[in-house]
């Protein structure tokens, strides 16, 4: 753990109880700190290159009505933030809590973020995308063609989703979404983890929520929450579930390389016991009709988990 009081002499929260929160798949570590009054607030160590970027979208989602942390002060690669709550939804889920009023003030974030104005971040072009899967046949199965995985997304991309048009904070699952019941609606959804966000298709997030890699969403919450989402926005279904297949194979792709790398190279073995519900998700999305090319590349190039080159 980062030895966070050092970096905390000299501050107002210098003499505060210290809780180590579990962390995620980057390097980040966090802490959440008690004041003698039980007030907290939340301590993170991230690199340099990532606390810009982390400080930059932290306030334009607050300028633009989000409910993102406030950043207290700033030493370095050390952020003291303001403490949204100690209970995300995946909490919220597992203690019972409805599973379609959770989603759903999730997705009515993404609906609201779909209005905001955008910064200057990077664009997911088809090119980039495409580019992006690399690492899937750099670590996950070297024996696979990346020019050929590659292209197959890049040409998926451009007939599906060729226009980067959303803020994307690009991890948006349920673990990183703190359930805030009491606030105005809002509120009700604290955000973490977007120092990554960039500007996206439509629907790039939502997939992130509904192929969730550390839990099954259900058929009826997935089907629920994309009818609601193009309801809201009056996109065609017809239309938008392919693209949302689209989008959803070309992230699963990547994390399919990203955590064979966590794995091989990163030390975290934990993350191969999530391996197979990736590729499960993966598949759910390529045996969408309109990815027929893509799914023919992808079976061609990539074996199932258990029978890849990863360590």
């Amino acid at each position: 753990m980062v030895d966070f009081a050092s970096f905390l002499t000299g501050t107002p929260w210098a003499n505060w109880h210290i809780a180590a929160i579990t962390g995620d798949a980057s390097d980040r570590s966090y802490a959440r700190l008690t004041g003698p009054d039980g007030h907290r607030v939340i301590v993170m160590h991230s690199g340099q290159v990532l606390t810009e970027p982390f400080c930059a979208i932290a306030e334009h989602l607050a300028d633009n009505g989000f409910c993102a942390p406030a950043v207290l002060h700033r030493q370095g690669p050390v952020l003291v933030l303001s403490d949204l709550g100690a209970i995300d939804l995946a909490t919220a889920l597992d203690q019972g809590g409805d599973p379609m009023q959770l989603y759903r003030a999730a997705v009515d974030v993404l609906i609201a973020l779909r209005r905001c104005a955008m910064p200057d971040l990077p664009r997911l072009t088809p090119d980039m995308a495409g580019e992006m899967v690399r690492i899937t046949a750099s670590h996950y199965a070297q024996s696979a063609d990346g020019d050929a995985l590659a292209e197959a997304v890049r040409a998926s991309f451009e007939h599906h989703a060729p226009q980067p048009e959303t803020l994307a904070l690009r991890d948006f699952h349920v673990e990183n979404l703190i359930w805030r019941p009491n606030e105005a609606s809002g509120h009700l959804i604290g955000l973490l983890d977007f120092q990554d966000a960039f500007v996206a298709p439509d629907g790039y997030d939502l997939a992130s929520l509904l192929r969730d890699v550390r839990r099954v969403v259900p058929d009826n919450v997935v089907q629920a929450m994309t009818a609601h989402y193009c309801a809201a926005t009056g996109l065609d279904p017809g239309t938008f579930t392919s693209k949302l297949a689209c989008l959803g194979a070309q992230r699963n792709l990547r994390i399919l390389g990203v955590f064979a790398r966590l794995i091989n190279d990163g030390g975290k073995p934990k993350y191969r016991a999530l391996m197979q519900r990736v590729w499960q998700n993966l598949l759910a999305d390529l045996a969408h009709p309109a990815l027929s090319d893509l799914r023919q590349t992808v079976i061609a190039n990539l074996p199932p988990p258990d029978q890849a080159g990863f360590a």
